[in-house]
């Protein structure tokens, strides 16, 4: 018996019938605004030299060589309207299937959230720790997503000059785990062929390079700059940086500058920012003068303890509907009071909701 309805564990295929039978539809792109609207197959291959279309069928080429071309040179990903996905964490008797990370990075629309700056350091530690631990889970799909994304992330870099030190720290973790894939471990754990992932890594390489050449133009500017404004607010302003170097970088963009950045007062809030009273007592630093050596101490700790995390936004977990989200894209909760069910989910968090 045919299956009539749309299948429940996944967002479903669009079929098209002709006179040798069914033939499954491709969404491509801005034509996936309506998929009531007919495809023009023609128009999404212009390459003169492989012609993945006969004729006036315009159907696909069915020969291995062209497809995995094809499928190399494609840049575009399924792109579902619901920004949301439901956390399937356990199986019972009327679904035996888990929600897996490949399909939460498919879904969750992290193309559009790298553009936001909320959400792209967010984004960045997110993929960070993919490439550390789980990049071989991903299914083949949610791979060539991931790597798609990821040049987005180098580009935004690039263009906006963002950030850079977190895509430093981003290409060289997936650097290692790739030369450790590809060199040592072996092709069995890769999904797709090997000479693939050594283009991969190739590419990596090459956006290292151009981060790590990345040259930030001097900004001019004729009205006020931070050098002019009073001590005081200055330090204010050092005072909410969360992370250490930033602090450092600040010191050493001007000399006058560089004693606020030295201020045992700043160091000592961003200790207590990061770390708590019981982790001091066990790594106390004091200096020659037997007072404690605040910026060393940061640094000490920094080495034992985890630190905490600080994003402009992030995906939240509603825990009546167990589904996971974008706060702004929301999703269909039946919760009485929905803000009360929502947790935010940090990356490693995030990580941790699709391990089975």
């Amino acid at each position: 018996m045919p299956f009539l309805g749309k299948d429940w564990r996944s967002p479903g295929w669009s079929w098209t019938k002709t006179e040798h039978g069914w033939k499954r539809i491709f969404l491509y792109g801005h034509e996936l605004e309506n998929n009531n609207r007919e495809i023009d197959l023609k128009v999404l291959c212009t390459d003169n030299n492989e012609h993945l279309f006969v004729g006036d069928v315009c159907e696909l080429a069915t020969t291995k060589r062209k497809k995995d071309l094809y499928n190399n040179n494609t840049k575009s990903q399924f792109v579902f309207v619901d920004k949301w996905i439901y956390v399937q964490n356990r199986s019972t008797k009327e679904r035996h299937v888990y929600s897996t990370l490949g399909e939460a990075l498919n879904r969750l629309d992290f193309s559009t959230a790298i553009q936001d700056l909320r959400r792209f350091n967010y984004v960045a530690k997110l993929f960070q720790l993919i490439a550390r631990s789980q990049l071989t889970s991903l299914s083949g799909a949610a791979q060539k997503n991931y790597f798609n994304i990821l040049e987005q992330i180098v580009r935004k870099v690039l263009d906006d000059y963002y950030n850079p030190r977190l895509v430093k720290d981003l290409l060289q973790d997936l650097s290692l785990t790739l030369h450790n894939l590809t060199i040592h471990v072996g092709r069995c754990v890769l999904v797709g062929n090997v000479n693939i992932w050594l283009c991969r890594l190739e590419t990596i390489h090459k956006w290292k390079q151009q981060v790590n050449n990345l040259q930030i133009p001097k900004q001019t500017c004729s009205g006020m700059t931070f050098n002019d404004l009073p001590l005081h607010m200055q330090n204010k302003v050092l005072s909410e940086l969360s992370d250490a170097y930033d602090i450092i970088n600040v010191g050493q963009a001007m000399p006058a500058l560089h004693c606020l950045s030295e201020d045992w007062i700043l160091w000592k809030k961003l200790c207590h920012f990061h770390f708590s009273d019981k982790q001091f007592c066990r790594n106390l630093v004091l200096s020659n003068s037997d007072k404690v050596d605040w910026k060393l101490m940061y640094f000490t700790l920094k080495k034992h303890y985890p630190m905490k995390e600080q994003y402009g936004d992030t995906l939240h977990f509603c825990k009546n509907c167990n589904i996971l989200f974008w706060k702004d894209c929301g999703h269909p909760c039946t919760a009485d009071d929905p803000e009360s069910c929502l947790v935010p989910i940090s990356p490693q968090h995030f990580i941790d909701l699709f391990k089975f």
